[in-house]
């Protein structure tokens, strides 16, 4: 069977049984949407959640609905694929505070009859995380086999390894961190600035006079792009070649190929993607920070039984292989079952995205290492 289908749903959180948020406001009658790929077996084990980065969804693999184009990992989820939906079921949600079906700023606020706007309340890694939790719940999945996920969907992950143990048998932390770098928050606020100094933002009611800040939101999405690269990998796509002439224009419009694409980048980011929800959504990320808690990462992860699956890229300066190291230091000193690969690529962060086979063929053979110890 080499047809990848998949199932699309949503889960309502009612107001009894609303999600308590780290800022300590309730998000009540609140919605989950979220994808299914494979078949759950009979005793609900074969279950691995995806988590997405900050620009993604729920439509990890196969066609998505709304572009028609594969989804952002459908290289590596489906038949016969790394994450095998011949023997895997495979959940991935939208987050809270998303634009794709979760509730958000974009949702309409059930107290209000009025879109959320910046009356959302702020929300944290962890509060996606509980968000998930009783999706988890409501399909009657007990433990899942594996949490995945690469960048935000690699802290997601670590927060599920972090304080629900009892939950899952393994965590595959992708280019990512236990805590977001000053650098990091530092590119994330110009982001937002550019999206806030929008005309159009309208302090977040844009959608009051049916105008969207595509602007802010465009340059923010080049600001992150660029972040997404590696010099290297730069150099090697475009160098300083010229977008369509052979000749400087002597003006301010496009000359070099780089420049057009990161506006086609921009360009097509504000078209599907909510201005507010990149400010909430950037946000969570820079409040996560796993090394707060007390005594540190080495007594959070104490007696620690997960299996942990770390890989990092050798030309991501966003999440450098650094980052890594730090939180393998503290999984050995816990006496934790972990291992770690640093993959040898010039694609830069992106790479956990991309057509990288020494990635995919360790993931293959942890995956089917594990399969192995828990049957």
């Amino acid at each position: 069977m080499n047809i990848n289908i998949m199932f699309e749903s949503k889960i309502k959180i009612t107001k009894n049984d609303s999600i308590k948020l780290d800022s300590g406001m309730n998000l009540e009658q609140c919605e989950i949407a979220y994808t299914t790929h494979g078949k759950l077996n009979t005793d609900k084990s074969n279950a691995i959640l995806i988590c997405h980065a900050l620009t993604g969804d729920q439509y990890c693999a196969g066609k998505n609905p709304l572009t028609g184009k594969p989804g952002w990992w459908d290289n590596l989820i489906g038949p016969g694929k790394a994450i095998d939906t011949n023997y895997f079921f495979i959940i991935c949600s939208n987050v809270i505070g998303g634009c794709s079906g979760s509730t958000g700023p974009l949702t309409e606020n059930p107290e209000t009859g009025q879109i959320y706007g910046l009356d959302f309340p702020v929300i944290t890694i962890a509060d996606m995380v509980n968000g998930q939790v009783k999706l988890i719940e409501c399909l009657g999945i007990k433990k899942l086999f594996a949490v995945i996920g690469g960048s935000m969907g690699g802290m997601q992950a670590l927060q599920w390894g972090a304080y629900y143990q009892d939950k899952v048998n393994a965590i595959v932390p992708i280019a990512t961190s236990y805590r977001h770098s000053a650098q990091n928050i530092a590119f994330h606020e110009i982001g937002r600035q550019s999206i806030m100094s929008d005309v159009n933002w309208n302090k977040g009611l844009y959608n009051k006079k049916n105008k969207n800040p595509s602007r802010g939101l465009s340059l923010a999405r080049m600001i992150a792009h660029i972040t997404y690269l590696s010099e290297s990998a730069l150099q090697r796509k475009f160098g300083r070649n010229l977008q369509s002439k052979n000749y400087f224009s002597y003006d301010f419009n496009v000359d070099f190929q780089i420049e057009s694409y990161l506006k086609h980048q921009g360009n097509s980011f504000s078209e599907r993607f909510d201005a507010n929800s990149y400010l909430y959504i950037t946000k969570a990320m820079d409040y996560f920070d796993l090394s707060n808690h007390k005594g540190g990462l080495i007594e959070l992860f104490k007696e620690n039984k997960i299996k942990f699956c770390f890989f990092s890229f050798s030309s991501d300066w966003l999440f450098p292989t650094t980052e890594t190291r730090t939180m393998i230091k503290a999984l050995n000193s816990c006496g934790a079952n972990v291992s770690f690969v640093e993959i040898d690529t010039d694609k830069g962060h992106d790479a956990f995205l991309l057509n990288e086979p020494e990635f995919h063929k360790i993931l293959t053979g942890f995956l089917n290492g594990l399969k192995r110890n828990i049957e």
